[in-house]
């Protein structure tokens, strides 16, 4: 599950600024990773006791599931155009 390669044409297909491209993805992955460790938090806090000693769990490694890298989901998601941005206007940043 390693990241390709992406060609400089391609990222230009679907912005003019190669930087602008580069601040989506990673935008992109950020809210991606965001949203696993959301879910996993609730997993944990739904199946967890709420003491005030409550042992840390530890993740059993023949349980462990091997997700595709946010980072290789936002590229191929920007490359199939399905992320949507606008530009802001100002310095403003998110």
């Amino acid at each position: 599950m390693s990241l390709e390669p992406v060609s400089l044409r391609q990222l230009e297909a679907q912005t003019e600024d190669v930087y602008e491209s580069v601040v989506v993805m990673s935008k992109r992955a950020r809210m991606i990773l965001n949203n696993r460790i959301a879910q996993r938090d609730l997993e944990v806090q739904q199946s967890a006791e709420m003491g005030v000693y409550d042992p840390v769990l530890e993740m059993d490694p023949a349980e462990f599931v091997e997700q595709e890298k946010a980072t290789s989901i936002a590229v191929r998601e920007f490359l199939e155009g399905k992320i949507h941005w606008t530009r802001s206007s100002g310095n403003d940043e998110e």
